[in-house]
């Protein structure tokens, strides 16, 4: 594609001014979203009913304790989260449900909470209804083709908040299996740019706002 000079010269000052604010740390993780673009690859079918089946189990978001100290522990963590992210969604009622569903499905497919945070962050900056230019959706970017390999084939549905979260946990859990637990590959697969560090690193970065030692 082809701009015109003026164009031209707009973008050239754009992304020189991005970079010099990455370089002074004035521009976040949070403002740098990245376009997610998993790779539809062939599954074998013992794996597309177990990712299958992750993915059609309709339990209700809500967590569950075995003792009162770990409900505390939960309740601390949520309201240090709301804190950190009351910019972005104001209204406390989503804010709780948008992080009871994060924290549930991250616990669900056994991964770190704050991991999923700051990939939420980079992939969508916590947009619902974010998409990418190649047509990702929701908060975590999930590609179409995933409804199509693993539900009824409606992508409409990667809008509705803990489908996105259940897709985007249950993948990437795929994808960390897949690259026997090193998460720098699995988050590259994760995003279609498998081998690459920027977006492992953007994540990585971006997770250290959500880590938290309760």
């Amino acid at each position: 594609m082809k701009f015109l000079p003026e164009a031209s010269a707009y973008i050239s000052r754009r992304n020189g001014l991005q970079r010099l604010l990455l370089a002074c740390g004035s521009l976040s993780f949070a403002e740098q979203t990245w376009a997610g673009g998993q790779i539809e690859e062939p599954l074998v079918d013992s794996v597309r009913t177990a990712l299958s089946s992750a993915i059609q189990n309709s339990a209700p978001p809500i967590p569950e304790f075995a003792n009162t100290e770990s409900r505390l522990k939960y309740l601390r963590w949520l309201g240090a989260m709301s804190e950190r992210l009351k910019k972005k969604k104001p209204d406390w009622e989503t804010r709780k449900e948008f992080l009871q569903s994060v924290w549930y499905e991250s616990k669900r497919a056994g991964l770190d909470v704050a991991l999923v945070m700051g990939l939420i962050q980079v992939e969508s900056n916590f947009r619902k209804f974010a998409v990418s230019r190649v047509g990702a959706r929701g908060y975590m970017q999930v590609m179409p083709f995933w409804t199509r390999v693993l539900g009824d084939g409606d992508a409409g549905k990667l809008f509705h908040m803990q489908t996105n979260l259940r897709f985007g946990c249950v993948i990437l859990r795929h994808y960390l299996e897949r690259e026997r637990g090193d998460m720098f590959m699995a988050l590259g697969r994760y995003n279609g740019s498998r081998g690459k560090a920027p977006y492992p690193s953007a994540v990585m970065g971006a997770k250290r706002n959500w880590d938290w030692a309760g």
